[in-house]
């Protein structure tokens, strides 16, 4: 029987190069890739992906509009989520970004915040500021074993485009970390639910990899 792999289209970011990589990592699996819209997508979909880019209060705001919030929090009761960037901050319960001073409610999946990089005068160590949003490659620790990191060394290298970072309040849930000033959690996992703030889709051959151990997950 084919899965399907149900990408929700909130109507922001790079939402056809996620649905190729996947295809392509889905390569001699059985797997129907579609991009969801609509709640009862994602009640039918086996496994979901929750990608995304730009604000956070415009992608909650696009989430609850087309009633894909609650969808997602049903959801993922009995389905395997990955989160992708910014996808990966909405599965938290808060956000410092906003369309307001107040910051952004998010889906609460995982407890914890979302907070902006704070690094006036730190340097990098050719003596340069470090510049925000982070744009580019970086590498990822492995902090212990997942199915997701199934094939992919330990310290390889991500494709990253931010200017907020995840703080998961239970340490356990951090996953794999990266150094941009500060050490901050660039993976999150807890039970079906796993996340990343690199982009797979930009990130060649390992972020191929992981898109495919997620499609062979049985958490």
């Amino acid at each position: 029987m084919n899965q399907t792999v149900a990408v929700i289209d909130h109507g922001m970011g790079n939402l056809r190069s996620v649905c190729h990589a996947l295809q392509a990592a889905a390569a001699d699996l059985r797997v129907h890739v579609v991009l969801a819209d609509r709640p009862e997508q994602l009640r039918d979909a086996h496994r979901l992906v929750l990608p995304g880019q730009g604000a956070m209060g415009d992608c909650m705001g696009r989430l609850q509009e087309r009633g894909l919030a609650d969808a997602i929090v049903q959801a993922v009761h009995d389905k395997p989520l990955l989160g992708v960037c910014i996808g990966m901050q909405m599965l938290l319960q808060y956000s410092e970004e906003g369309r307001s001073s107040a910051g952004t409610d998010c889906l609460g999946l995982l407890p914890g915040q979302v907070r902006r990089f704070r690094l006036a005068g730190l340097h990098d160590t050719t003596g340069r500021r470090y510049k925000l949003p982070q744009i580019g490659w970086n590498q990822v620790r492995q902090l212990r074993p997942h199915a997701l990191w199934r094939g992919i060394a330990d310290d390889s290298w991500f494709y990253f485009v931010h200017s907020l970072h995840a703080c998961p309040d239970d340490a356990a849930d951090c996953v794999g970390e990266t150094e941009y000033g500060i050490c901050f959690a660039s993976a999150i996992a807890r039970d079906n639910l796993f996340a990343a703030q690199f982009h797979p889709e930009k990130s060649a051959a390992q972020g191929i990899a992981l898109y495919r151990n997620f499609l062979r997950w049985a958490p």
